[in-house]
């Protein structure tokens, strides 16, 4: 149990929290239909979207993994976050124009238009296929955490905390969906944002620095690599996870296909006025986002220096370091923002995800358009329930494997997990983008499947494969090893697999006309 916060004091603010988001989908969702839900009437503000969006591609994951992982590879994310600077340059001046002249509701409409039926199902099915199994991955953790935290004292069963974790999301978002969530997401990237600054600063203080100085520790501080906590840049081995050009294009690619490439995050650019706001969403979001992130890797650095200092213990876990830290001896404020910051994350990236899969499987399988309005209500109160439970299910399962590898790294499982199923939706766009080729589509799921099974052999023995020397204990030492480009290469051996069953005389982007 924490020393700082009481159960009494933690359900209290939880309660709070809940009762406020609660508000704002009440206020947010009065007079809502289904063109509500699924595109925000097309009104939200530019700069709402933006500033939400930052809450919804973190993740509790993000906010509790990326510090933790500073202990073993130093600041060498932020080597992902500049390649994704890039892939979002590429959103909004590719992507975004080609969605907003199509006026679609589900982005994967593009490839119906393009292609035909059969590459839209494809295309909308492994976006539901990855988003639903990465966001129930992230949510996870928020459950792990208040479960930890919390409920395990009061002698609450996990699956009742996770089963109250998945209910609190969809009592604010089953009416309102997007509408509610550029609201709400917004309110709780406040509280993520706030909870990294109050722990750093608090920090400085107790080490008596302020932030140049508590930077200089970081950077006199060593890795289990035995290298500075502060190091970024690798370039000196090709064949490990973290060289520079694997995270850079790794990072570019993972932006394109997991933003570009993703009904959830896309849904709320689409629910811009119009291209031009969308566009200084984007590029405002980027901004804010590379900030954000560095200083995740900062309050990581500083977590080990004042752990160091004050020779502190800490979990095993490295995904334990921050929470023990902030709920145990950061004082009650730091321990509330925490719990606000770890909550905001996970929620404001589930929350979004739900509405994004529910518009998604309403649209590209159950011809909403063909309903009246009632129909609609009935059919996405219905989704919306089934996609809820789904969550819950994979939530405990994912518990169940943690549980059995307490050695699971979240963030690099919710990448590799990225890494196969948005491939073929890499391959899939950049296909109908470049060229002006039609493609035999009966084949199409058929390479969209075949694709990632062969680059799962190919990363599974690529140590093997490149020199790696086989040691008693069954694992290799030495040889190439897979990190982010793996999606590249997902993408780029669905490319050439759709050409060997394409023809010339599709059509261009540029030719492409409006639905």
């Amino acid at each position: 149990m924490n020393n700082t916060l009481t159960p009494g004091l933690i359900t209290t603010v939880l309660i709070a929290y809940f009762a406020l988001l609660i508000l704002i989908a009440y206020l947010t969702s009065r007079k809502a239909d289904s063109d509500s839900f699924f595109t925000g009437n097309k009104q939200s503000p530019w700069y709402l979207v933006a500033f939400g969006m930052i809450g919804a591609s973190l993740s509790g994951v993000t906010f509790i993994s990326v510090p933790g992982k500073v202990a073993s590879e130093g600041m060498a994310y932020f080597q992902i976050v500049l390649g994704y600077v890039i892939g979002y340059i590429v959103i909004a001046r590719v992507l975004m124009p080609l969605y907003y002249r199509l006026n679609v509701t589900s982005i994967y409409q593009y490839l119906q238009t393009r292609f035909g039926l059969v590459s839209y199902k494809t295309g909308a099915s492994f976006f539901i296929l990855s988003r639903t199994l990465g966001s129930a991955t992230r949510l996870y953790l928020a459950t792990e955490v208040l479960h930890l935290f919390l409920f395990k004292d009061l002698n609450v069963a996990y699956w009742v905390t996770a089963l109250t974790t998945v209910a609190l999301i969809w009592v604010y978002t089953f009416k309102g969906g997007i509408k509610t969530i550029v609201y709400t997401d917004t309110f709780q990237t406040v509280f993520l944002v706030s909870a990294v600054v109050i722990c750093t600063v608090i920090i400085s203080n107790a080490l008596g620095v302020n932030w140049s100085g508590l930077y200089h520790k970081i950077t006199t501080a060593k890795t289990a690599g035995n290298y500075s906590m502060s190091r970024i840049f690798f370039f000196d081995d090709p064949n490990s996870p973290l060289y520079f050009y694997k995270q850079f294009f790794g990072g570019m690619f993972l932006a394109i296909a997991m933003t570009g490439l993703d009904q959830d995050l896309m849904q709320k650019n689409l629910s811009c006025r119009n291209i031009k706001d969308a566009q200084k969403n984007m590029y405002s979001f980027t901004a804010v986002l590379v900030i954000t992130n560095f200083l995740f890797l900062l309050l990581g650095g500083a977590l080990y220096v004042y752990a160091n200092h004050f020779q502190i213990d800490l979990p095993i876990k490295t995904d334990h370091t921050f929470p023990t830290l902030a709920l145990n001896n950061f004082g009650k404020i730091a321990g509330i923002f925490f719990l606000l910051g770890i909550t905001a994350s996970s929620y404001a990236s589930a929350d979004s995800a739900l509405a994004a899969l529910t518009t998604g499987f309403c649209i590209d399988f159950l011809h909403f358009d063909r309903k009246t309005e009632a129909q609609k209500q009935q059919t996405k109160l219905v989704v919306h329930i089934g996609f809820s439970i789904l969550f819950l299910l994979i939530i405990l399962a994912t518990k169940n494997y943690v549980d059995a590898h307490p050695k699971t790294d979240l963030i690099g499982l919710i990448l590799t997990i990225a890494g196969y199923t948005y491939g073929p939706l890499l391959g899939l766009f950049t296909f109908g983008i470049v060229l002006k080729r039609k493609l035999n589509e009966w084949l199409v799921p058929v390479i969209c499947i075949l694709v990632p099974v062969v680059c799962f052999v190919i990363s599974k023995n690529s140590q093997a494969f490149t020199g790696g020397v086989l040691q008693p204990d069954g694992k290799y030492l030495g040889g190439y090893i897979f990190g982010n480009e793996l999606l590249i290469l997902n993408g780029l051996l669905t490319f050439i697999g759709l050409w060997f069953i394409s023809k010339p005389g599709g059509e261009t982007v540029q030719n492409v006309q409006t639905v």
